[in-house]
């Protein structure tokens, strides 16, 4: 409100103007495009580093004052800390604002919350506090809704030499109306009040991720009473991935919010796994993207089984901070990490059950159905085809000894699920593309001139590949098509086209009935662009990316008239 958004909060037909992130394009008050919390502090450390370096506030550096503001919720991120040690140690001009609300997403969670409430108890005068024991200068401001109280206290921090934290105590929802009450909001503590219009979301169904997260809880729930060593995790954004406040305070001790530290909850669910228990780790793909390392580490480097539910993966009309597109380049290449894609509610269970189980060995990664799945399963006819894996009677071909084994080669998934043998073109549809395939398929048969009997695949796993049915494939068709709802470059499709570029030439003699028609040229990949999107249509982005039935199609009639 006090950095030129006003009317986005305002005016109903501007609501779409803001992103609710720090953007350099919606306010010269922001420095960066920001969007995964507890930054701030980092940053500005960087900014008065260089003015320091270039001449400090008066000597002509051309930065001034450096401000970061942070929630209290944020504080529970690494990098916040490692930021105000930073701070400390680097001196100079840093003012630190910290918007305490008593809030993360759902409550705050972690041993600093005490201390952090004794402060606001005492007007900021209690020990241990947390701030000091940086080496930092410190105020408390109780009244953080108090405009003039907050201009008081800036004018007097202004152009001070060394850092310093002014800890604001704030209330949310003081703009309440009678309307919002009935909705369910009130002022304070609320989770409702997080990054939502309630009122638009009245009478709606609940979309893919609060639906497979609940249906995933009362999975897990009912083993609660005979597993104590199950243990479900959400590193403070429980809610938005259909874990409700009811089912957290029924899993007691089997739920755990670790506050907004994706890299301590991998690390910590590794360590459960490790010492006998089933740790199911629940968040976005997005903020997946905060723990890499521990991923790779922790993680996949120890084998320690452990089941990670990836919510909102996939392209969407999210802002550019929470695009869900990276998830498989950025999962899939991690080695001893098994990855999976289910297309149905049903196999989602199954999954989950056999990665909680003593039948796996390895950290999984389960990417939660999104709402073309959903969808189709609401409207009763999805998926269309049933049948079991690679029919025996598929000649296959290029028998090599050289292929790696995956891990977990004992896997239900590792074998591609045939959904439809035809002819032609096999079209291989990851996870929420799938349906897209299925589409493709229905559309290559419409044409009365030219149909095409279309193979249909549901590869279900995504960090190894089906050779027995790729070769298979290569024997009895003249067009591969791979479709994922993620990032191409590095993605799932191309292995298969690299797969197919390592097939050694056969030729038709006694030993081999089939020759090796697919080469790289033709295998056809579609999924989305290497790029940043910002709050873009989804229908814009399918038709950018040709993630479309019609132009898959288009496409396939092409390269088959070209003689691939």
């Amino acid at each position: 409100m006090l950095t030129g958004r006003a009317q986005a909060y305002l005016d109903p037909d501007r609501y779409d103007e803001v992103t609710g992130f720090t953007n350099p394009e919606e306010s010269e008050h922001d420095q960066f495009v920001l969007g995964h919390t507890g930054t701030s502090i980092s940053l500005a450390c960087g900014l008065a580093k260089t003015r320091d370096m270039m001449g400090g506030l008066d000597g002509g550096s051309g930065i001034g004052n450096v401000i970061a503001v942070i929630g209290d919720g944020s504080l529970s991120s690494a990098i916040a800390f490692e930021g105000l040690n930073n701070a400390a140690e680097q001196g100079g001009n840093l003012i630190v604002i910290v918007n305490d609300n008593e809030m993360s997403i759902a409550e705050d969670f972690g041993g600093m919350y005490g201390p952090l409430a004794r402060l606001r108890e005492s007007g900021g005068t209690a020990e241990p506090n947390l701030f000091h024991a940086f080496g930092l200068d410190y105020r408390y401001v109780e009244d953080g809704n108090n405009v003039a109280a907050l201009v008081e206290v800036l004018e007097q921090v202004k152009d001070i030499d060394h850092p310093i934290v002014l800890h604001v105590h704030t209330l949310k929802g003081l703009g309440l109306d009678a309307e919002d009450a009935a909705a369910g909001l009130v002022k304070g503590r609320c989770e409702a009040n997080h990054w939502q219009d309630p009122l638009s979301a009245a009478d709606r169904l609940p979309g893919a991720r609060k639906y497979y997260g609940e249906m995933a809880m009362r999975a897990l729930e009912e083993r609660f009473a005979t597993e104590p060593g199950l243990v479900v995790i959400s590193p403070a954004t429980p809610g938005s991935n259909g874990i409700t406040r009811a089912f957290r305070e029924r899993a007691g001790a089997h739920y755990v919010d670790t506050g907004i530290a994706e890299e301590h909850a991998v690390a910590f669910a590794s360590g459960i796994a490790k010492a006998g228990g089933r740790p199911v780790l629940a968040t976005s793909a997005t903020f997946f993207q905060r723990t890499y390392d521990q991923l790779q580490q922790e993680l996949a480097l120890n084998r320690t089984p452990a089941t990670l539910l990836v919510f909102g993966a996939g392209i969407s009309d999210a802002d550019n901070t929470h695009s869900g597109a990276f998830d498989i380049a950025m999962m899939s290449n991690i080695p001893n990490l098994v990855c999976l894609a289910p297309t149905s509610g049903e196999e989602f269970l199954r999954m989950l059950a056999w990665s909680t189980s003593a039948e796996n060995h390895d950290p999984v990664v389960i990417r939660v159905p999104g709402d073309r799945i959903l969808d189709g399963e609401r409207e009763g006819h999805y998926p269309a085809f049933r049948a079991d894996e690679c029919p025996e009677s598929f000649t296959f071909i290029g028998q090599r000894s050289d292929l790696p084994t995956p891990p977990a080669p004992d896997c239900p998934w590792n074998r591609y699920r045939i959904s439809h043998l035809g002819s032609e073109v096999a079209l291989i549809g990851l996870g929420d593309a799938y349906r897209i395939a299925e589409q493709v398929a229905a559309e290559l048969t419409w044409d009365p001139k030219n149909p095409i009997d279309a193979t249909l695949i549901d590869p279900r796993r995504y960090d190894a590949l089906d050779y027995r049915t790729l070769d298979a494939i290569a024997a009895g068709h003249r067009i591969v098509v791979t479709i994922e709802d993620g990032q191409l470059d590095g993605g799932w499709g191309e292995k298969i086209t690299a797969y197919y570029a390592s097939l050694p030439s056969l030729s038709r003699d006694r030993q081999t009935h089939y020759r090796a028609t697919i080469t790289p040229q033709h295998v056809l990949n579609f999924g989305a662009d290497k790029e940043f999107t910002d709050r873009v249509p989804v229908l814009e982005l399918r038709g950018r990316y040709g993630l479309t039935s019609w132009h898959i199609v288009d496409r396939i009639r092409t390269a088959l008239a070209s003689g691939r």
